[in-house]
């Protein structure tokens, strides 16, 4: 007798497993894009409001290959550091370089998803949730991606904002890592475990693909940013990263996903 999806345990998968996983490929590119475009407008707009630059919305979008229209590795905010830093204006390089981090995904992206979650409770739509959870990810992996991980990297953002800020990374390691660490936690430990048991809430297998599909996205794909780089902290980092952060926060999600089902039940009950 063939069981209907209704009645189908949680773990064994149904026809709407495919669904399930196109949907959030299609939600992981999507809020991916938004979190880079919004990071990089950012970066782009503080340039032009400082009179860096004539267009703002002049991003270099790079080729039309396979990998940047799937992750945009080529997209850059396509400012000119060297005529600021020549100038003796550091200071405003290291605003523009900051930008893109602070503006774009702390104070626009992050919040936004946060507030999104929070209305698609009460609008009902798991759709709407589901593109908030992954703008979530996406935000905060866009913060670890940058610091604690490329802190100490020779090229990019955290290099050009200790340069025109003359300051040493273990500065920006302090006073920036200490609250992505923070907002990191309450992802994996509030936020996640949240937004799982309600998009799923009769699935503990949909649960767990996303769990895998989520530490991945964190750890193995932001967290890798700085895998190939030339400097060996950035590149230990990622490694670590990928290595062991991805199955630590795996297995963190499971019991969380169990603590948190197991009090929905009491609460319940």
């Amino acid at each position: 007798m063939e069981i209907s999806d209704h009645h189908r345990p949680g773990w064994l998968p149904g026809r709407n497993w495919l669904t399930f996983f196109l949907l959030n490929i299609i939600m992981m590119w999507v809020t991916h894009a938004i979190a880079l475009f919004a990071h990089e407008y950012s970066h782009s707009f503080t340039a032009w409001l400082l009179g860096w630059k004539t267009n703002p919305f002049a991003l270099n979008y790079g080729q039309l290959t396979l990998s940047n229209v799937l992750a945009q590795f080529d997209i850059d905010e396509n400012v000119n550091y060297k005529p600021i830093f020549a100038t003796g204006h550091g200071q405003q390089a290291g605003l523009v370089a900051l930008a893109g981090l602070l503006i774009g995904n702390l104070l626009l992206t992050y919040p936004l998803s946060l507030l999104g979650f929070k209305f698609s409770k009460k609008n009902t739509s798991r759709v709407l949730t589901l593109f908030f959870y992954w703008l979530c990810v996406t935000s905060v992996g866009n913060l670890i991606d940058y610091v604690p991980v490329r802190t100490f990297a020779y090229s990019g953002d955290m290099h050009t904002v200790c340069k025109g800020f003359n300051c040493s990374p273990w500065f920006i390691l302090i006073c920036l890592g200490i609250p992505f660490v923070m907002i990191l936690m309450h992802f994996v430990f509030n936020y996640a475990p949240q937004a799982l048991y309600r998009l799923f809430p009769d699935s503990k297998g949909m649960r767990l693909a996303m769990i895998i599909l989520t530490s991945l996205a964190m750890f193995g794909f932001y967290g890798a940013a700085g895998w190939g780089s030339k400097d060996p902290v950035s590149h230990y980092m990622s490694v670590v990263s990928v290595s062991l952060f991805v199955p630590l926060t795996i297995i963190a999600g499971l019991l969380f996903d169990y603590k948190f089902q197991k009090d929905s039940s009491l609460h319940h009950n």
